[in-house]
């Protein structure tokens, strides 16, 4: 019996999934909706995506306008991306809160380059953790008789074929994203 690799294989794409949110949350020299993704505000005394609450448009390529549906919220989710990562303070005007992106110096890209970095090899870390998983469970279908030494070679270099393709596939979105940081 030869180890089924889909599983496992579903996991990675999880992971490339993962990597490619992230991604997103990294700004590449324009106004982009994606960077408030993760920034979360109390709302009614429970965490809620700003993104839900608000209309989140592009005025032009460097400023985001973000409008609230309830306006009592406002004073909220602009605390909460003062306490996020955007890296952006807001310009509250009573109605609405502005975000002004700077134009990105080259030490700051240099920054967003090592951060992209950082991503992809967490990416890696969980490739490489799916892998031992699944050989983990190959040995252990050997041991209990399941599978044969044979089957398990094979097994382990399917999963180890799976693996270095995702590996490709991280280090070509890595180099995508930091080409695009780097370019503008």
């Amino acid at each position: 019996m030869k180890l089924n690799t889909k599983e496992f294989e579903e996991k990675m794409g999880k992971a490339i999934s993962v990597l490619e949110s992230n991604f997103d949350t990294i700004r590449a020299g324009q106004a982009n909706a994606a960077v408030l993704n993760r920034v979360n505000f109390e709302y009614y005394g429970s965490p809620t995506p700003l993104t839900s609450m608000a209309d989140i448009r592009t005025a032009d390529a460097r400023t985001l306008v973000i409008k609230p549906y309830d306006a009592s919220t406002l004073k909220a989710m602009e605390k909460a991306i003062l306490a996020s990562d955007v890296g952006i303070t807001p310009n509250n005007d009573g109605q609405v809160i502005r975000l002004a992106f700077p134009q990105l110096t080259e030490e700051r890209r240099k920054d967003l380059c090592k951060q992209v970095q950082k991503m992809g090899e967490e990416a890696k870390v969980a490739v490489r953790n799916i892998r031992r998983d699944a050989n983990d469970l190959c040995k252990k279908l050997e041991k209990d008789g399941e599978m044969t030494e044979d089957e398990r070679k094979s097994s382990e270099k399917s999963v180890q074929d799976l693996t270095d393709k995702y590996i490709k596939q991280i280090d070509a979105s890595v180099a995508k994203k930091q080409q695009d940081v780097m370019a503008i």
